[in-house]
């Protein structure tokens, strides 16, 4: 099981974006949706690893929030609400938020005892450098990644964006793209075999 908690970064100083991200994941098959725990803070449990790195990878390169991932088990039957669960997923999300503050990309990933902590380990790794890749991105190299994300071939990104295939292609190699999707392939596959 996968327990995502997300804390604001620098809340003092900017406005309450909580909302904004209640509102954009409520319709997200999550087995419990998010909900403001505390402040600045939301939480929600998956138990789909690929949807748990699509969820942090959008959060953390926005450059708002601060990212944990708690992988392990939860106390069950689930309560209806987020803010009720327990279980040593819960407490390793609560951990590493606080470490994902001070760390490159905004991520990090904990386990309780007797989770895989290499795992763990490889998938914070993982997942650090697909952010790190992705926050850096140019505007170019997003439009040119959103276009082909959303399932359009690169004639038809380059027809949307107005400019060449071959510059959708250059744009797409610059980001990083193909780097991209095998690392989220990757630090998916690690949060599986982290949770076994």
């Amino acid at each position: 099981m996968f327990v995502l908690t997300i804390d604001q970064r620098r809340s003092r100083r900017d406005v309450d974006r909580v909302p904004d991200l209640l509102d954009h994941y409520d319709a997200a098959p999550l087995l419990r949706g998010f909900e403001r725990t505390a402040g600045d803070e939301v939480q929600a449990v998956s138990d789909r690893a690929d949807q748990v790195v699509d969820i942090a990878l959008d959060l953390a390169t926005t450059g708002s929030w601060s990212v944990g991932i708690g992988v392990g088990p939860v106390r069950m039957p689930l309560p209806a609400s987020t803010r009720a669960g327990r279980g040593p997923a819960f407490e390793a999300a609560r951990a590493a938020v606080d470490r994902a503050k001070g760390l490159p990309g905004a991520i990090a990933v904990a386990g309780p005892p007797g989770v895989d902590t290499g795992r763990v380990a490889d998938a914070e790794a993982a997942l650090m450098l697909l952010s790190l890749t992705v926050s850096r991105r140019s505007d170019a190299g997003r439009a040119a990644v959103a276009a082909v994300a959303a399932g359009l071939t690169q004639a038809e990104a380059a027809q949307r964006l107005g400019i060449s295939k071959q510059a959708v292609s250059q744009r797409l190699s610059v980001a990083g793209r193909q780097a991209e999707v095998a690392g989220r392939r990757l630090a998916a596959r690690l949060l599986v075999e982290a949770d076994r």
